[in-house]
């Protein structure tokens, strides 16, 4: 079992900037991959950014060049550094952790942006 705790969720302006955490807990061994997804109300859950084991990263097109995430093996937390945000940014923000097999997903935290 692996258990994600997200936080830095919040309200900012548009052009501003907001950097999530996720902790992970448990059988933190296990994880291969670790990533953030989105959804907006009324839309799918999509890719964020994922980052793998080895520190090789995807992005959406959508936040290419305005978010960075990253990873402390340490600590088993990733980061989503997101700046310039954009109103169309504004979602529930999920971590999610890669297991062979098996998908484990934290609570999720709200990142609104304000035109």
């Amino acid at each position: 079992q692996v258990q994600l705790v997200e936080s830095g969720g919040g309200l900012v302006q548009a052009g501003g900037s907001l950097r999530l955490s996720c902790a992970a807990s448990g059988s933190t061994f296990s994880i291969r991959a670790m990533g953030w997804y989105r959804q907006a109300p009324g839309e799918r859950r999509e890719l964020v950014a994922a980052i793998s084991n080895g520190g090789s990263t995807n992005y959406a097109d959508s936040v290419k060049g305005r978010f960075t995430i990253s990873r402390d093996n340490v600590k088993n937390t990733v980061y989503l550094q997101m700046n310039n945000l954009k109103p169309e940014d504004t979602a529930v923000y999920y971590c999610n952790a890669k297991v062979t097999l098996m998908d484990y997903w934290g609570k999720g935290t709200l990142v609104t942006v304000s035109s």
